[in-house]
């Protein structure tokens, strides 16, 4: 009895032990990783202290889930920040990339859109963030030429840098990256020629989004070899052939090649049954439309206006301005054929 009794004494004593140890964990006790939330409080600073930025709040744990546009991991000791999603950020002044934001080694998600005071160039550093899957930076006033350390990011899946001001040529070596899928320059100032490199994308690379910037000159053949199932390619200085593009073995949704000079036979080139979009305005593609237009059950934009095609228009269902201004077109919507 005597020997039940102090069992029982000794295992009440381990439990107040533990429960008295547990007690002894500092309050301030956090998760995130303290090199990480150093750099996070830089960053607000070189932000300059934006009030959308109350939420950093270096009293309190960032990996709290309350600290706006950043999350973690949970499978480390102290959590790293692994997302960092700013948008419609209000900055005081203009401020330059914070450059604390390449302190950050384990980001796989990094996002700023819609920041107008965003300015000045994307620093090589961009380089230090070795686990970047995703980079998404648009609708800023970022300027400079893309970082030519960019392709040294070998994880990137996508890079998005849509409405911007980049200046310079398109990266060459963006083509070595082995896991990415699809990038998008639209709308920014980029000259030069699409580089011949670009045709050794790897296997799984889909989008080539480059509207609206001043490249030129001929596509390369290589282009060809490309899969791709968005490209948008309008509104630059490009010309000759783009026929490369046009596959009926692949899934392609969108082909936009509108307001360049592009020449070549639209009647010679293969479609896609899931094409969803094609506008081919303002260059100077020739020859019939396919016949194969009218069975793409998928299709609900077309813009072919301003080309020199000729021929029988094939059964379609929309208006008139979507074939104006060619040298010979002719059937609904437009005035029949002559026979």
């Amino acid at each position: 009895m005597i020997s039940t009794m102090q069992q029982f004494s000794s295992c009440i004593l381990l439990l107040l032990m533990i429960l008295t140890a547990h007690n002894f964990i500092p309050a301030n006790s956090e998760n995130c990783n303290p090199d990480d939330k150093k750099a996070l409080l830089q960053i607000k600073k070189q932000f300059g202290n934006p009030t959308q930025l109350s939420s950093w709040d270096p009293t309190t744990d960032c990996c709290n889930s309350t600290w706006l546009g950043v999350d973690c991991d949970n499978f480390t000791p102290t959590y790293r920040v692994t997302n960092l999603e700013f948008s419609d950020l209000n900055l005081p002044k203009p401020v330059h990339f914070p450059p604390s934001i390449t302190n950050l080694p384990s980001l796989v998600d990094l996002s700023l859109t819609r920041i107008p005071n965003l300015v000045g160039p994307i620093p090589l550093s961009i380089a230090n963030l070795t686990t970047l899957r995703y980079i998404t930076i648009t609708q800023t006033n970022i300027s400079g030429e893309i970082p030519y350390t960019l392709s040294q990011i070998k994880t990137l899946v996508t890079i998005e840098f849509n409405y911007n001001k980049l200046i310079g040529p398109l990266l060459a070596s963006l083509s070595t990256i082995p896991s990415l899928v699809g990038i998008g320059f639209n709308g920014n100032q980029l000259t030069g020629t699409i580089p011949e490199s670009y045709g050794s994308f790897p296997p799984l690379f889909t989008g080539l989004l480059l509207s609206r910037n001043r490249l030129s000159g001929k596509i390369p053949a290589s282009l060809g070899k490309l899969n791709l199932a968005d490209l948008d390619l309008s509104r630059n200085m490009l010309e000759g052939d783009a026929s490369m593009f046009f596959k009926s073995n692949i899934l392609t949704y969108t082909i936009s090649l509108a307001m360049n000079s592009f020449a070549f036979d639209i009647g010679k080139v293969g479609l896609s049954k899931d094409l969803n979009k094609l506008d081919i305005r303002n260059n100077k593609i020739y020859g019939r439309l396919p016949e194969g237009l009218a069975n793409l059950r998928y299709l609900h934009k077309l813009n072919v206006s301003n080309n020199n095609l000729c021929g029988q228009i094939p059964s379609l269902r929309f208006d008139e301005s979507c074939y104006a201004h060619n040298k010979c077109l002719c059937g609904s919507p437009l005035p029949a054929c002559k026979t």
